[in-house]
């Protein structure tokens, strides 16, 4: 039996390194290009532009599906943008290899899906990300900030004649999916004519940063000097950005899947969130792998139960 080498350990300059690098990502945005369009699949769109509720130009695609009375929103996840991430090429690659989502995802399969099942589709790029404007000196917040650009897709539905009564539904992943819940705690009233949600993925910061440290070989302890260090980017605390508490202002009948062996996160954050939703709701586990990715990637290969709770709600 070959003995296994242990790892090695990280100098103190090292360990100082990943936290500074770690952090700035949060106050320094790498942007996703909009790398696909809605035209690879066939698909008529408008190039839309409206502003967040506190003003920042978000950019987007409004996909209609003639007849219908039914629209969705998609709100991205963290460093993607509408269209998805290039994680297959540089330097997003170099990036997600460790974590093994070193491949692109791509949304505009979900577009068609969603189209063809008879839903209008409006995706845009959240604040610092995409293609959308820069806020708030291009602090990341988990969803804290990037709440008021959900709020603005909401207005931006209802300030148009052909779209304000439409049947709404929420397709929130990740970022997506935590700022929609800091949303609904904010202004719950901008929700009443949304019908359904459905939350792929939404994590708590802390969790994240104390699986990245646990990857690299990083002392647990290290996570308070981590969190300082964000906090000198961003002016939040981790928990700051937390969806926990937000999930319990959710008032609509809301579907939550997570990759259960995400190398990024951990069961129970996701089940936390999942216990405090009032409304009614449901959620499943992805098995079989340890890719966050897949998690994003599991709609366009497996439509049926997320189309059939969108069909259930806004019928």
């Amino acid at each position: 039996m070959t003995d296994t080498p242990a790892a090695v350990a990280l100098t103190a300059e090292q360990i100082e390194q990943f936290i500074g690098g770690y952090a700035s990502a949060f106050g320094a945005t790498l942007r996703s290009p909009v790398w696909h369009s809605p035209a690879e699949a066939g698909l008529d769109f408008q190039e839309i532009t409206f502003p967040s509720r506190d003003g920042v130009p978000l950019e987007g695609w409004y996909i209609p599906a003639p007849g219908s009375d039914k629209l969705i929103i998609a709100n991205h996840p963290l460093w993607f943008s509408r269209s998805g991430l290039p994680a297959h090429l540089e330097p997003w690659k170099s990036i997600w290899a460790p974590s093994g989502n070193d491949n692109e995802v791509d949304f505009i399969p979900d577009y068609k899906i969603l189209h063809d099942a008879g839903y209008h589709v409006l995706a845009y790029d959240l604040r610092n990300l995409g293609e959308s404007g820069s806020a708030n000196g291009g602090v990341i917040s988990a969803g804290v900030y990037e709440a008021r650009d959900v709020l603005g897709s909401l207005a931006y539905v209802r300030s148009r004649t052909d779209l304000r009564n439409m049947t709404l539904g929420l397709f929130s992943r990740c970022m997506g999916a935590n700022a929609t819940m800091f949303a609904m705690r904010a202004e719950p009233a901008a929700f009443e004519s949304v019908r359904a949600m459905v939350a792929p993925q939404p994590l708590s910061p802390r969790v994240t940063m104390e699986q990245s440290l646990a990857a690299a070989g990083i002392p647990a302890r290290y996570i308070d000097k981590l969190e300082q260090q964000v906090r000198l980017q961003t002016g939040l605390w981790l928990d700051d950005m937390s969806p926990v508490e937000a999930a319990r202002s959710v008032n609509v009948p809301t579907l939550l899947y997570q990759v259960r062996d995400d190398v990024l996160t951990r069961p129970d954050d996701v089940q936390a969130i999942y216990d405090n939703i009032p409304a009614e709701k449901d959620l499943f586990w992805i098995e079989g792998t340890t890719r966050r990715w897949d998690g994003y990637r599991h709609f366009a290969q497996n439509p049926e139960r997320v189309l059939g709770w969108f069909n259930r709600h806004m019928s």
